[in-house]
């Protein structure tokens, strides 16, 4: 019975002194155009070698549709005065735990905003970036295609590789089909006409396929 007593008392003793107390850390994120830190979360980091911190570490919330967070985790008296560091995207924000500290209705909520270095990504370079996919996808789509199209037949593979049919003009003078690069001798030896003149008679049914192919 003694032993049962006893045991009690040092349960009431030494309970107060190892009791923890809720801590809620409040506040605003915004990043360093003021513009909210949406749906982020916020991690409870630790200087290297703290190990009064270390109880506290991986403790997070995630920020809300306004950069507004709330973070709750337990204190122990002994680690009042503690430094943590709060991470946000990367960079690190001290606060010191302050247990003496309440708010109007004596809970222990601490008002700690945090304001980022950087700026939020702009939406406008994912957009820019992906219509480039976009519109690169369908080049190279079309490309495919049409490449796939060439070799379906003799002729195409014929090009793909090379080779290209000789043009076909039409002589001004007898209206027959006469290979581009005979056109000139065909004026000469056919029609009798002057190497000068049968030039300038070809040139002429050239430049009308030049002026097709622009």
């Amino acid at each position: 019975m003694q032993r049962c007593f006893f045991a009690l008392i040092l349960i009431v003793v030494v309970s107060p002194l190892t009791s923890a107390e809720a801590y809620t850390i409040q506040g605003k994120a915004t990043y360093g155009d003021n513009t909210p830190v949406i749906l982020q979360n916020i991690y409870v980091n630790c200087e290297n070698g703290d190990l009064d911190c270390y109880p506290f570490k991986g403790s997070k919330a995630i920020t809300e549709s306004q950069g507004v967070y709330s973070l709750t985790f337990q204190v122990e008296q002994e680690r009042n005065g503690t430094t943590i560091l709060l991470s946000l995207l990367g960079e690190n924000f001290p606060h010191t735990i302050n247990l003496d500290q309440t708010d109007t209705n004596g809970e222990r909520i601490i008002r700690f905003d945090i304001k980022l270095e950087q700026t939020p990504v702009s939406s406008g370079t994912f957009a820019g970036f992906g219509c480039c996919l976009v519109l690169f996808g369908v080049i190279f789509l079309s490309a495919l295609l049409k490449t796939g199209r060439r070799l379906s037949t003799p002729q195409g593979r014929l090009e793909f590789m090379g080779y290209r049919p000789i043009r076909m003009l039409t002589c001004p003078k007898c209206n027959e089909g006469v290979p581009q690069t005979d056109l000139v001798k065909h004026l000469i030896i056919e029609h009798d006409i002057p190497a000068f003149d049968a030039g300038e008679l070809a040139g002429l049914e050239m430049r009308k396929i030049w002026h097709e192919d622009e």
